[in-house]
């Protein structure tokens, strides 16, 4: 009997020929087309190639040569199949890149930078053709009548204003513009500066009430802010409205601030926009609708710098794409986004800068409804299916999120997450939705709300496990919302022994001018259960590094275990409303404490306040312990959550004594 092949066959002109033979055969065909067609003969028994791609490249080339690039990534992504690479060469490439093929395993398609390239996949399109705003052209402004002895007619008075013919879409709530590559912002009443992260801020005075704002720096004359936009934030909701009536001293909302919390005197915060003559500001633009015009407050002629208008919202569309990566690219103005099906795909490297905008936050079916949610699940990186990766990058400025991970089993690693949730909405530096979800080893920083909001979640026809959220630094998180944490997570779910442990969470910065509340390094709000909460560190935060609140459905089963930093404990106290879980080998203040045990938790071993832990040196935050600490050989033996100390017995608090200090934050 003749000898079999094992190797796959497939039939060619004249029979059958093997999978090697019959990529020669391909390759040969290929050779022999006309150019540009090459990729209409490709075929998955074809070897891995390289695809180049430049700005000044055309696309009816081959793209197989840097000599012949594309001109458009999108070429690439249009013949590319499994284990093909784009080669990516310097430049800005304007455009939504929506790949046709998947990779494989073991077989990925890849987006990379070419070696030593500067590469940025832009969202924004320049915008030209500028004019200066004269007095005549004020007066001509017949939608508003109070554009004449306005801010905007002084500032066009001066030579500072200039306008452009621009469709921007019908929303002004979606239009973001930028002058040389930094973000301009909407005019409006008070000025907040350019700082998305730190703005100037404009409480409601005495008298407010409901939905009328009361202020004495109103001074507008009546029926100026009449249809303005108006964004309030209290508490833990950001939400916008438009101006229903206005008068010196006062605004009167179409409707007032949702869920519970109306307008409060001295604590909510408001901002009104939407009125042209408020343009008077460095860094202010004002867009008309209906007339598709665009108004900016320059020094100087806009056409003497990069003035661009955000035009795409993605750079990459991996909905339907999985076994791809896209590696050390720059993304300006735009985001990725990937779909439930979407697997294997890897982020790396990258650099995205004003990833997600936008500006209304409107009710939603529920009295909170989006105007908590708004941007939690569809803004900043966008990581949906399972097993897909964002890793090294470095991501910035998002009205919403940096990374959200939704589906399963998806990890975000060694990132540095800045400047983001400008807003102040539940989004955050990492949104967690779903679950078996791993966000280890990320600094995250000065962000509206928190550094990471845990939102337990499952996906159909897949088995629901626990997340790891470890070793990340957070700092600078509240800036522009209360009642949350650098991890925040609620509400009455059962966390499936999720684990939160060794994080860095320091200097939570609560809204200035509001009355202060619940800022704290991990806060467990309205009943989670069965979440592990073990050697993190906190500083300067107002209610220390833990916080439990046992309301809604109970705080049950959770461990709470050596901890540095201080507790706070709320509505853990009624019958049941703690049973299981368990607060062992802390240091620090424990609020609360008096009468906890009664909701059925059980706390023990936990340092007395009254004893000095003597740290190596609490004044740099160096929290591991000298020789003579009352925290050595004193906890309770927990493998895996305290071992390593060189005595006999554990230590409490986070770091064991003797053992190799642990850090946290990305590696890079």
């Amino acid at each position: 009997m003749p000898r079999m092949s094992n190797r796959p066959q497939v039939r060619g002109p004249r029979g059958l020929l093997t999978a090697a033979a019959a990529a020669v055969a391909v390759l040969s065909v290929v050779a022999a087309a006309p150019p540009g067609s090459a990729h209409k003969y490709r075929h998955q028994a074809d070897v891995a190639r390289t695809y180049y791609v430049s700005p000044t490249g055309k696309d009816v080339f081959d793209g197989l040569t840097a000599a012949q690039p594309f001109q458009h990534i999108q070429k690439c992504a249009d013949v590319m199949v499994a284990g093909d690479t784009c080669e990516i060469m310097s430049g800005t490439y304007p455009e939504t890149v929506v790949p046709a093929h998947s990779g494989s395993s073991g077989l990925p398609i890849t987006y990379r930078a070419a070696p030593g390239a500067a590469v940025t996949i832009s969202g924004a399109s320049p915008v030209t053709g500028w004019s200066q705003v004269t007095g005549a052209d004020v007066t001509a402004i017949a939608s508003d009548p109070y554009a004449v002895d306005s801010p905007f007619s002084d500032a066009v008075a001066a030579g500072h204003v200039w306008s452009s013919d621009v469709d921007l879409g019908s929303d002004p709530g979606t239009v973001q513009v930028f002058t040389d590559k930094a973000m301009d912002i909407e005019a409006q009443w008070p000025y907040p500066g350019l700082d998305l992260l730190n703005p100037a801020i404009e409480h409601a005075g005495a008298g407010s009430a409901d939905a009328v704002i009361a202020d004495a720096a109103l001074t507008r004359p009546a029926g100026y802010w009449d249809g303005a936009r108006a964004l309030t934030g209290y508490w833990y909701v950001s939400a916008t409205t438009t101006v229903a009536s206005s008068a010196p001293g006062s605004v009167t909302l179409s409707v007032a601030p949702p869920c519970v919390h109306k307008v409060v005197p001295t604590d909510t915060r408001y901002s009104l926009s939407g009125k042209i003559g408020e343009l008077a500001n460095p860094g202010e633009w004002f867009y008309d609708p209906a007339a598709h015009k665009l108004y900016v407050y320059s020094a100087d002629s806009p056409a003497q710098h990069t003035v661009e208008a955000k035009q795409r919202q993605l750079a990459f569309d991996l909905t339907n794409a999985s076994y791809t990566s896209v590696v050390g690219l720059d993304l300006f103005a735009s985001t990725i986004t990937m779909g439930s099906s979407s697997t294997h795909n890897t982020l790396d490297t990258l650099t995205g800068t004003y990833l997600s905008h936008y500006s209304d936050i409107t009710r939603g079916a529920t009295d909170c409804g989006s105007s908590v949610t708004r941007g939690v699940s569809d803004t900043g990186i966008v990581v949906n299916g399972t097993y897909n990766t964002v890793v090294n990058s470095d991501l910035s400025l998002s009205a919403g999120n940096g990374i959200a991970l939704a589906g399963q089993n998806n990890t975000a690693t060694d990132n540095i997450i800045h400047d983001v949730d400008y807003l102040g909405t539940y989004a955050a530096g990492i949104a967690v939705m779903g679950n078996s979800q791993r966000v280890v080893n990320n600094t995250i920083y000065r962000v509206g709300r928190s550094g990471i909001n845990l939102q337990w979640g499952t996906t159909a026809g897949l088995t629901a496990g626990p997340d790891k959220i470890a070793y990340n630094d957070i700092s600078q998180y509240a800036r522009l919302s209360l009642d949350t944490a650098g991890i925040y997570t609620c509400c009455s779910a059962d966390m499936m022994g999720s684990s939160v442990d060794h994080n860095l969470l320091h200097d939570g910065t609560p809204t200035p001018g509001v009355t202060p509340f619940a800022v704290a390094g991990v806060y467990a709000d309205n009943g989670q259960s069965n979440l592990v909460i073990a050697d993190n560190v906190g500083w300067n935060n107002l209610q220390g590094t833990v916080m439990l609140n046992g309301l809604g459905t109970g705080s049950h089963n959770n461990g709470v275990y050596n901890n540095t930093g201080g507790l706070t404990l709320f509505y853990v106290k009624g019958a049941d409303q703690s049973t299981g879980t368990k607060i062992y080998n802390n240091i620090g203040q424990i609020v609360g404490s008096d009468g906890a045990t009664a909701g059925g938790l059980v706390m023990s071993d936990n340092l007395d306040p009254a004893l000095d832990p003597l740290f190596v040196d609490a004044a740099h935050h160096d929290y591991r312990l000298t020789d003579a600490s009352p925290a050595r050989n004193a906890a309770i033996p927990l493998p895996g959550v305290n071992d390593g100390s060189t005595d006999g017995v554990p230590s409490l608090g986070a770091y064991q004594y003797g053992a190799p200090k642990w850090t946290a934050g990305a590696r890079r």
